[in-house]
This record gives C-alpha cells, structure tokens and sequence, in this order.
C-alpha cells in the first residue's frame, strides 16, 4: 500500500506555556489538496516548517512514510511572493535547476537528462518564454510559476505553499492555484497556507483550520460554517455564501482575521 504523503499523530506547537494547538492528528492522502487556514500566529507556518524538519513540535511527522528531515527531497515548498524581494539576478532556468539539484556541494549538474528536465518544467508550468529572463525583472506571477516549477522539479509526494498567493491579482492567483492543484493528478499531495479561501475553494478536499489553542479539520462545509467558526473563536461568526464565494463576517478582531476577501501577509510563528 501506498503510505500517506504525510502523517501528524498527536501533533502540538507550543511556545513556553502558550499551547497554539495540540492533538491534532492529520493523515494526508496521495493527491489531496488541504486547504490551512486561520489568523496570523496560529502556527499555520511553523506547522510548515516542522514538515520541512526545521522546527521541533510535540508528536510524530512522517513524510511518505519516513521520520521529517531537513532537504527531504519527498517535500516540494512554494514560498509567498514578496515584491520587495525580487531584486535578484538569477535567471528563472536557474531557479528551477537548483529544484533538481540545489541540495548537492559543488557546480549543478550540467548534462542533458538535467537540462532536458528543467526544460520539461519550465513548459509544465509556462515559463518557457522567459526563462532566461532576470527573475528581478519578472512580475509576481511569473516568479509564482518558475517557483512551482522549482518544488515539483523532484515528483515530490507533498506539496507545502505558505501563502504562494500574496500581492498577486485575481488572474495570477487562479492561474498558481491552477498549477499547483494540477500536481495532484501525479499523487502530490498539497497544503496550502492561506488567507484566501476562495481562490482555492474548487480545488479544496479538506480544510484545516486553526486559531490560538484550537483547530478544526474536515470537508469545506465542515469547517466553514456558523457554528464551527463561533466555537473556535468563541465569538459569533457569520459564514455568508453567494454563489461559489464565501466570506467571513464576525466581530472586529475575528472579521480582520478570518474575512477571506482579503489578504494578510505572512504570521510571526
């Protein structure tokens, strides 16, 4: 049998006597796309970065059935577009090279089968055209694309996206999600790190919710209703639905955190 892409049993992150959740028991399945979302410091990227072996929790990770390690080439990770930080010289070919081979001392391997594969890549994700272009020089998207290419480059069995779709527009947000839901068609599974629910929404299995001391898991209308989120913010929320949107009204400090029309960059845990 094919083991999960990724295993959490008895997980908890917590900070000195601050516990963000506990308990939380997670298999994963081949393919599956979790949507995780919550306010920021709920831990939704340390969860990310004990995945990635470089932050210790409570519990056991396994990723494709094996113990968390760093430079897990079983891992794939799609960092948030940062604007202020694209001013850098690489060309988008190299980016997605060093995906293959980046984790090796010395030169990269420059031979055919390397370069055929980057090639292979870059016309997966639609960047051919340029991909010998300055990623400086790229807009967001464009960045987005090559840095898909970049995670996926190994067939990895889990696919973890912390934020992928900040300061992009609406089209260049459907056209990442869209790539990146597009992996589970060769088994990779994914967990998305968001604040927009509603650009993934079609794509999403399940979601993960989380909100200091607390979490819940299970299918979008599991989790995204009136009475879930009241309970986990211990505050009334409001789930409204028009058409294939839905946005979160509530009080003050829980309609800034969970109105998923809007977006939030990153989260200080």
């Amino acid at each position: 049998m094919t083991a999960p892409a990724l295993e959490l049993t008895d997980a908890a992150l917590a900070y000195g006597d601050r516990v963000l959740w506990s308990g939380l028991n997670l298999s994963v399945e081949p393919g599956e796309f979790i949507a995780v979302l919550g306010p920021n410091g709920s831990g939704k990227t340390s969860l990310l970065r004990a995945i990635l072996g470089l932050q210790h929790i409570s519990g056991t990770v396994r990723v494709a059935g094996e113990p968390v390690h760093q430079g897990n080439e079983h891992v794939g990770y799609v960092p948030q577009h940062r604007s202020s930080a694209s001013a850098f010289a690489i060309r988008g070919r190299d980016l997605v090279r060093l995906g293959i081979d980046g984790n090796h001392w010395g030169p990269g391997r420059r031979n055919a089968a390397v370069e055929s594969r980057v090639d292979e890549l870059l016309e997966q994700v639609g960047a051919s055209s340029y991909a010998d272009v300055p990623m400086s020089l790229l807009s967001g998207g464009e960045q987005q694309r090559l840095r898909i290419a970049q995670a996926i480059a190994n067939r990895p069995a889990l696919l973890l996206c912390d934020e992928p779709l900040v300061s992009l527009d609406i089209p260049h947000q459907q056209a990442v999600v869209q790539l990146i839901s597009d992996q589970g068609r060769n088994g990779t599974a994914t967990l998305f790190i968001t604040h927009e629910l509603n650009p993934v929404l079609p794509y999403c299995d399940r979601v993960l919710y989380l909100v200091e001391g607390s979490f819940q898991l299970g299918t979008v209308d599991e989790v995204m209703n009136d009475e879930t989120l009241s309970r986990l913010y211990g505050a009334p929320i409001e789930v409204i639905r028009r058409g294939d949107r839905i946005v979160v009204l509530g009080t003050d400090v829980a309609a800034g955190d969970t109105h998923h029309q809007h977006c939030h960059p990153g989260e200080e845990h």
